[in-house]
């Protein structure tokens, strides 16, 4: 049922947003993203944000910051690109590593996975293992 405040109806599940633009820095896409949901968190919706890049760095922990940016440690010790210091302020909520998803650490997880022996024998491949690891995030 919506709310009178703002017509939203939670039992129609998640909404998403993303906000692409390539992978040059510098653009403003991470502000954006930050304004989009304080305006979002302001007009009553729970509002939530993640960073996936595309590197295959496990964190920003070890990334040139001239060529990167700066590294933004979260709460939770995490190493971050400075886009989740913005969602923290804008959205006024502690993010933690889990809001931030690389290659590298979706590879990561499916190779310790794949040692572990939770694929029972399989050929570990992109489609549907790495896929998979993507949607469970």
């Amino acid at each position: 049922m919506p709310t009178p405040e703002t017509g939203y109806d939670p039992s129609l599940g998640r909404k998403f947003i993303f906000v692409t633009g390539g992978v040059m820095s510098g653009l403003g896409k991470g502000i954006t993203a930050a304004s989009t949901g304080r305006l979002l968190a302001d007009a009553g919706f729970d509002v939530t944000a993640v960073k996936i890049d595309p590197y295959l760095n496990v964190d920003a922990g070890t990334m040139n910051p001239y060529q990167h940016g700066e590294v933004y440690v979260l709460k939770d010790g995490g190493e971050v690109d400075l886009d989740l210091g913005n969602y923290e302020r804008f959205l006024g909520v502690d993010m933690t590593s889990d809001h931030n998803v690389t290659t590298g650490k979706v590879y990561e997880e499916v190779i310790e996975r794949e040692r572990s022996g939770d694929y029972l024998g399989d050929t570990v491949q992109i489609i549907p293992h790495v896929t998979d690891d993507i949607k469970r995030r």
